[in-house]
């Protein structure tokens, strides 16, 4: 899959002026506070027109107006209260999906509380749809992009995440193993990131044991990819991606509802690119290392065993208590080779447990950190973002559901507290290095706001921006 060399739901003012007779449409976004001043800007036809609709500003109200001449002459649109919006200018992202089919609008009046800039990010999330196997494409309606909208990091921020969007919702027969390995070389090409990769049995010869072990019973070999970007001066972050590009669940069977979705099993490696390609785009003070863990969890006769014994690259020894416990096995060796080279932080992104969606449900995904220094300038970088994130604990008594008779430990620790023995099993391939897991689900089950239905990418912007604010030279000693 080729990168795309950017998204087409912005045009910049210059562009705009140059390619267009006219104006754009005008946008006016307020709430109900502010609908009086916005009323008070129409011609007496929109008024009257405005009131007839009973627009007042109330939450993802949408009118267009018509002018005297019965052509749309401008756009409202309610952003609701300010009280319990957890949106914000996100929501303008329901606006882009409800004009799309084309027409260019430029947004004239906004509330106080609103960032331009932000506000374009959520137009351009919400501009989204995949189209790849339908006959009729998406045509999105075009915001254009004045300096306050910050043009290049806003589109390069979204092309990343309709990029990462794209991959998880392309199906397992045609985001194998090996078209995700080619999206990896894509992202790095764009940018002149140096990439490799280590395939098959190549992986045994390398010690890759357990992505190895998960990966042998498919029809494509699997792989781990990395690239490297950035002066080597810089600050050094590790991203380390799950890319389970289908989850049988091995032996231990998926029924046929936990198997219907499993083409999303690679969104943390969909995670990991787009954050890259964010960080690369916008030239980030970062030397980045990359780290893609890619295989099919299939199923065959020499597909992995529950009861089997797997050595991992560390040294230490995995009992299988539950082959569906696969997404920790193929991260643990990428880990332990992304902390071999002793960068700053390591944030690795997976589509990991079902418990991380029991307790947060699907968009609120949660993360853990064995440093609490970065915590709370991560959450307020989430909060003022809006893209949420929900703080996790590595609460270290739970290790003991990990013991293992036989081996180090076991892969999986059983019905309780999924998430956090997950995250305590891959903390024990980190060498101690600063780090942070993020369990995401990488998938809407209801279209939302700026947040269609299908693949998604979480927590991304939260992160780039606190990266961009300086947050690898924060401490990170405790």
């Amino acid at each position: 899959m080729a990168h795309p060399k950017s998204v087409t739901c912005f045009t910049t003012r210059k562009d705009f002026d140059r390619s267009h007779d006219g104006n754009p449409l005008p946008v006016h976004v307020c709430r109900p506070d502010g609908w009086d001043a916005v009323r008070a800007s129409l011609s007496a036809t929109q008024q009257a027109f405005a009131d007839a609709r009973g627009f007042r500003g109330d939450t993802g109200q949408r009118i267009r107006l018509p002018g005297n001449d019965g052509h749309f002459t401008a756009v409202l649109f309610g952003a609701g209260p300010v009280d319990g919006d957890v949106l914000g200018p996100i929501r303008l992202g329901q606006l882009a999906t409800f004009l799309s089919g084309g027409g260019v609008y430029e947004l004239i009046t906004m509330p106080d509380d609103w960032t331009s800039a932000q506000a374009a990010v959520g137009w351009g999330l919400g501009a989204y749809k995949f189209d790849r196997y339908l006959p009729e494409k998406y045509t999105p309606a075009i915001l254009v992009l004045d300096a306050a909208h910050r043009p290049d990091e806003t589109i390069a921020l979204v092309s990343a995440v309709h990029f990462g969007r794209d991959l998880v919702n392309t199906p397992a027969a045609d985001m194998g193993p090996v078209a995700l390995h080619d999206a990896a070389i894509a992202v790095a090409e764009k940018h002149g990131a140096e990439i490799s990769a280590i395939i098959g049995d190549d992986l045994l010869d390398q010690n890759y044991p357990m992505i190895h072990a998960v990966g042998r019973a498919a029809h494509e070999a699997p792989r781990l990819v990395e690239f490297q970007w950035g002066d080597p001066t810089h600050p050094t972050l590790a991203i380390i991606g799950k890319g389970i590009t289908f989850d049988t669940g091995g032996l231990n069977i998926k029924g046929a509802s936990g198997a219907r979705i499993m083409k999303k099993d690679m969104g943390g490696a969909a995670h990991a690119l787009a954050l890259a390609d964010m960080i690369m785009g916008c030239g980030l003070p970062v030397r980045l290392h990359v780290l893609v863990s890619i295989a099919e969890n299939a199923i065959s006769a020499n597909a992995y065993r529950p009861g089997d014994i797997l050595t991992s690259r560390t040294g230490l020894t995995v009992e299988i208590d539950n082959t569906d416990a696969e997404g920790r096995l193929v991260l643990g060796d990428a880990l332990c080779k992304a902390a071999e080279a002793e960068p700053d932080l390591m944030i690795d992104f997976a589509t990991l447990t079902g418990a991380a969606r029991v307790a947060l449900g699907p968009t609120l995904p949660p993360f853990f950190s064995n440093r609490k220094a970065p915590v709370a300038a991560i959450l307020e970088k989430a909060d003022s973002q809006h893209d949420p994130l929900w703080h996790m604990p590595l609460w270290q008594p739970y290790n003991s559901l990990l013991s293992s008779p036989i081996a180090d430990m076991k892969n999986a620790g059983g019905s309780f507290a999924g998430s956090v023995t997950a995250a305590l099993f891959l903390e024990r391939f980190v060498k101690g290095r600063p780090w942070m897991h993020l369990d995401v689900y990488a998938w809407n089950p209801t279209s939302q706001p700026a947040h269609p239905a299908g693949g998604d990418m979480f927590a991304l912007r939260a992160i780039f921006h606190w990266l961009k604010a300086g947050g690898l030279n924060g401490d990170f000693s405790q």
